[in-house]
């Protein structure tokens, strides 16, 4: 079993994935190789409606100076970190339907396939522009990422695994997580797309 640093993410935070990319360079660096324990994280639960759109008359503080913020800050970490975004942030997408079918996909290999889909997912909405909220879009996604593409609509039929999935957000706010990308290692964590250098040190005490 590889070293683990345990991420807990959201499809559709920005820093999550400009996180990634500053663990990928820091995974880059090492000899041994460094796996990822996702742990998920909902950033819409209190904005969802029942068919999944998105609520924005919910006040949950983040008004247009908080959001031009975010984008200053993502086009700041995007040339830092030289990667391609279509997107800069994704108010309009809702990720339970993503995070369903990984956590499914995790539970039946956590290493390489998880992340084969996984990375597709990030790479489908921030390079792309698709939306990972559609089950078809999902299907696509899992079958280009060498999945049995039925894997998603039976995730997505699963109550009991919803019901998991939901136990999975709220261990992480009970495990302290207010917010993604979050880091942790051997009892401690680092929050935000934070730089390799900062990983390395949360991961090997450096």
């Amino acid at each position: 079993m590889p070293d683990e640093i345990t991420v807990y993410s959201d499809y559709v935070c920005p820093f999550c994935y400009l996180g990634r990319e500053s663990l990928r360079r820091y995974q880059a660096t090492r000899e041994e190789p460094l796996a990822i324990d996702w742990h998920p994280f909902d950033l819409r639960s209190n904005k969802r409606r029942p068919d999944g759109s998105i609520d924005h008359s919910v006040d949950d503080g983040k008004d247009e100076s908080y959001f031009e913020q975010a984008r200053e800050n993502v086009r700041r970490l995007q040339e830092r970190y030289d990667v391609e975004m279509t997107l800069e942030i994704a108010t309009e997408v809702d990720s339970l339907p993503a995070q369903v079918v990984s956590y499914r996909v995790q539970q039946a290999d956590p290493y390489e396939t998880w992340l084969a889909f996984d990375e597709a997912l990030l790479a489908a909405l921030w390079e792309d522009g698709r939306d990972i909220g559609d089950e078809a879009v999902l299907t696509d996604i899992a079958a280009d990422a060498g999945l049995d593409p039925e894997t998603v609509g039976e995730a997505l039929a699963d109550e009991a695994l919803r019901a998991e999935l939901h136990d999975a957000f709220e261990a992480a706010h009970g495990a302290g997580v207010t917010g993604v990308p979050t880091f942790a290692s051997d009892g401690y964590a680092a929050r935000g797309a934070v730089p390799p250098e900062q990983i390395e040190r949360l991961v090997e005490g450096a």
